[in-house]
């Protein structure tokens, strides 16, 4: 009977599930929950704090080309900080990174301090709109995965702009992108007025999760095939804070859990009891799924709030990251909240790299380079020289393990308490 209702989940499928699967997981509720502590990773908050100052540069960068005086003002941007997630005011910011800023004084207002792009910058985005125009069709495929994955297969625009770095899609992508994919893309208005974008058609192969794809080949191609026969589930990578994985209660726990079916994250969910344990784990999917999606494996909290609603997801939605600490991982660093899945790091370093995560890579170190001779000139180098740098650096020695990196029995008791009681579910 078992291996009857698991041949009834399709992977490949993007059709909503049986009504006798859904009879038969309504009543299944027996997991015992465990509560845990949430231990502080020291190397995940570490790339998450240098990420931060790398997405507001390249947010910058973006903002002075978009600039038709091709520069920015002081007091333009004065007001930019929370936005771009910093904790010093932007015109300090700027300052600190002379390789990619340049300043000078306005024309007619000598105490203004304007900013311009540097010839190394302008190298880097040169290299960055090459990556763009090269893997255009990998862009178009996960903004679509990303529709599909919605109830109405459409989002706000508003709420894609946020995400907009974290997908790696072009500045500009609904009038440079979206328009050359009609097939595939419609700029619609909800009934509220607000500009959204549906996908309105997609190959079948886009409904297949990472997850599933992670199991098609290698040495994990037998336990897919057996997962398409309905023989056996898929089960989520797990990689638990130091003295998690060790723990009888933990083990079992988790065994239970990836013992449910796995429900793909472009499945019809609307059928699927919400209180029951099938619709948490549901839920774990769709979340890894828009994490495996994102370029650096990870995203603010904020951002997943506002596709809530769409994803079909809790209202209440982070506490899945606090109870799954093997899958993702939440953060507090930068005075907001970032989760980030765990499998997408090793030895503190991205696993898989996409090619715009490379130059993001070489934008970092051109600012790090900015930081080291900003007292000694940073004139005098030239932007052959501060790549040349760039280069170097980044052939430097990895970091070690993440659950080596000091993290002990450090927990964020206190904030995650404060997190798991508010109401709003809001930083």
């Amino acid at each position: 009977m078992k291996t009857f209702l698991f041949s009834l989940l399709k992977p490949h499928a993007t059709s909503e599930p049986t009504k006798l699967l859904l009879h038969h997981h309504h009543q299944w509720r027996g997991i015992a929950k465990v509560r845990l502590k949430w231990v502080k990773n020291r190397s995940l908050d570490h790339i998450i704090d240098t990420e931060t100052d790398l997405k507001a540069a390249c947010l910058l960068k973006d903002a002075i080309k978009r600039s038709p005086t091709g520069f920015l003002t002081a007091k333009s941007f004065a007001d930019w900080q929370k936005l771009l997630g910093l904790t010093v005011p932007v015109l300090r910011f700027m300052r600190r990174y002379p390789t990619l800023f340049q300043e000078f004084p306005h024309a007619r207002y000598a105490n203004l301090p304007c900013f311009k792009l540097t010839d190394t910058a302008l190298l880097l985005d040169s290299q960055e709109q090459s990556i763009h125009q090269t893997h255009e069709s990998d862009t178009v495929e996960r903004l679509c995965r990303v529709l599909m994955m919605t109830k109405s297969k459409t989002i706000p625009l508003q709420s894609l702009y946020p995400l907009k770095w974290d997908l790696g899609l072009p500045d500009g992508f609904e009038k440079v992108l979206v328009p050359k994919y009609p097939d595939c893309f419609r700029i619609i208005k909800a009934s509220n007025g607000i500009g959204c974008l549906k996908v309105i058609q997609w190959p079948k192969e886009y409904a297949v999760s990472e997850l599933q794809r992670s199991k098609e080949g290698g040495d994990l191609g037998d336990e897919y095939r057996q997962f398409k026969r309905g023989q056996t589930v898929l089960a989520f990578p797990m990689n638990f804070p130091k003295g998690y994985g060790g723990q009888k209660k933990v083990r079992v726990w988790m065994e239970e859990f990836q013992k449910l079916p796995y429900i793909s994250p472009y499945e019809d969910s609307r059928h699927i009891d919400p209180n029951s344990d099938l619709m948490e784990k549901r839920v774990v999917g769709v979340l890894h799924e828009l994490l495996s999606l994102t370029l650096h494996k990870k995203t603010k909290r904020n951002y997943l709030r506002s596709l809530r609603e769409e994803l079909n997801l809790p209202h209440k939605f982070t506490r899945i990251f606090t109870r799954y600490p093997g899958i993702f991982y939440l953060s507090l660093k930068c005075k907001t909240t970032t989760v980030a899945l765990r499998e997408g790091y090793q030895r503190g370093k991205l696993v898989n790299w996409h090619p715009l995560t490379r130059v993001r890579e070489k934008f970092y170190h051109v600012m790090r380079t900015g930081l080291l001779y900003r007292s000694k000139g940073v004139h005098l180098l030239s932007p052959q020289e501060i790549l040349l740098n760039s280069v170097e650096s980044e052939s430097g020695p990895e970091e070690s393990e993440e659950d080596e990196v000091g993290t002990g029995d450090e927990c964020y008791e206190d904030e995650m308490s404060n997190l798991d009681s508010e109401g709003s579910d809001e930083d």
